[in-house]
């Protein structure tokens, strides 16, 4: 119905699904490889909330949510990865930008060592997490933000 409709992409995983929805690793990523089986595109979304981040478990939570992706397929063309944590969706805070060129370089080289040099080099890492018009710069800056997922600041003029 989506591709009827001119739908191109999908966003999956994303943290209002895995946490309100309880979808898991297994069933995001199952659903990604039926996104991409039917001629769809899709943005992947993984992320931590406070509590495993203030617990220091954020790579292994996206590296955890990738490696189920990573189990159902295995060309990433179509793929784009959004890095969202889930503390800084709609909380008005913001991973610093060290801390989210922190994260997306790490899942840069996580995919140098399990999916190979050619994927880590090409995939789109975006950056999801409370982007407004007054921190994208300094985020976008950063040598491994892709761009951007955006939620309530794209319907703000000021974000153009």
């Amino acid at each position: 119905m989506l591709k009827d409709i001119g739908v191109e992409w999908v966003i999956l995983g994303h943290s209002e699904r895995r946490h309100i929805f309880c979808e898991s690793d297994e069933l995001i990523a199952e659903k990604v490889k039926h996104a991409l089986e039917n001629g769809l595109k899709v943005i992947a979304c993984v992320g931590e909330t406070l509590d495993e981040r203030e617990a220091g478990k954020t790579e292994e939570v996206v590296f955890r949510q990738t490696q189920a992706i990573k189990d159902q397929i295995s060309n990433w063309d179509n793929v784009v990865i959004a890095y969202e944590p889930v503390w800084a969706i709609g909380t008005g805070k913001t991973a610093t930008p060290q801390q989210a060129q922190d994260v997306h370089q790490a899942l840069r080289c996580w995919f140098d060592g399990k999916v190979g040099a050619e994927v880590a080099n090409c995939i789109r890492i975006q950056y999801g997490g409370s982007v407004t018009e007054k921190n994208c710069k300094e985020l976008a800056s950063q040598p491994d933000i892709d761009g951007f997922l955006v939620g309530g600041a794209s319907l703000k003029p000021e974000f153009v």
